[in-house]
């Protein structure tokens, strides 16, 4: 696997992380070897750890690059990895911990919104939903999910204003589950490692399917209907003007 991701397994936990020497853009390549390392965890039967090496960044999300060349199927590969992988997280069949450290841009939001316990670093980070500053809409699917774990009125805020919050702000919101001093992390990953092995493991992959089915399906209905090639030529014009990072137009 390459070194963008990176896989060790011990006693029973699978920590997958991410560094692309960057900023952890989630390109194709990089959404297909996060899919890999989840394949090996189902495998291996083990809880997820996913989380960043890269200083202050979880993920700068989707690559921009590729939505401002007006490449529709590249685009749409990229969005569909995306969304697949999102699904397959949300179903992991043992529990999943997503850990923030670092800003979290769209994708890299998804990807915490679909584990089962979110831990974020105290820190001038922000995460959300903020497509809409920068020329694009956020994807349906996307929405789905966050619709399954944030609160209405913060929802509304993110989606359609753009607005991204500090780990504080992201509990209160629901995009978190508990935020802990920098120090602390380490020690907070063991707790929540130590109740998920104390579960029991069918009883918890029938609950989290019972639990999020809806959301689920909702997601697949709006990938079959919205991720198509059609779909995403008669947008790409509107994609070509996205605002890439450092630019003002």
């Amino acid at each position: 696997m390459p070194d963008r991701v990176a896989y060790r397994l011990d006693e029973g936990v699978a920590t997958i992380s991410m560094d692309d020497g960057k900023v952890n853009v989630m390109s194709t390549a990089m959404l297909r070897d996060l899919d890999a390392a989840i394949d090996r965890a189902e495998r291996d039967q083990a809880i997820v750890l996913l989380r960043s090496t890269r200083k202050d960044i979880f993920s700068a999300g989707f690559d921009l690059k590729i939505f401002a060349a007006n490449d529709p199927e590249r685009s749409l590969e990229m969005v569909k990895a995306g969304a697949e992988l999102v699904l397959r997280l949300m179903s992991h069949p043992f529990p999943t911990i997503g850990l923030m450290e670092g800003h979290a841009f769209p994708m890299g939001t998804f990807l915490l919104l679909a584990c089962d316990v979110r831990i974020g670093a105290r820190g001038k980070f922000r995460m959300g939903l903020n497509e809409v500053t920068i020329g694009i809409a956020p994807p349906a699917f996307a929405i789905e999910l966050a619709r399954s774990r944030v609160h209405p009125a913060w929802l509304s805020r993110t989606v359609t204003l753009g607005e991204m919050f500090e780990p504080d702000e992201a509990v209160v919101a629901g995009f978190l589950d508990r935020v802990v001093p920098g120090n602390e992390v380490e020690r907070t990953i063991e707790e929540v490692v130590a109740a998920g092995r104390s579960l029991h493991a069918p009883s918890h992959a029938l609950a989290k399917q019972r639990l999020r089915g809806g959301a689920m399906a909702a997601m697949r209905a709006t990938m079959e209907s919205e991720l198509t090639l059609a779909a995403y030529q008669a947008s790409a014009a509107a994609r070509s003007g996205v605002v890439l990072p450092g630019r003002n137009n």
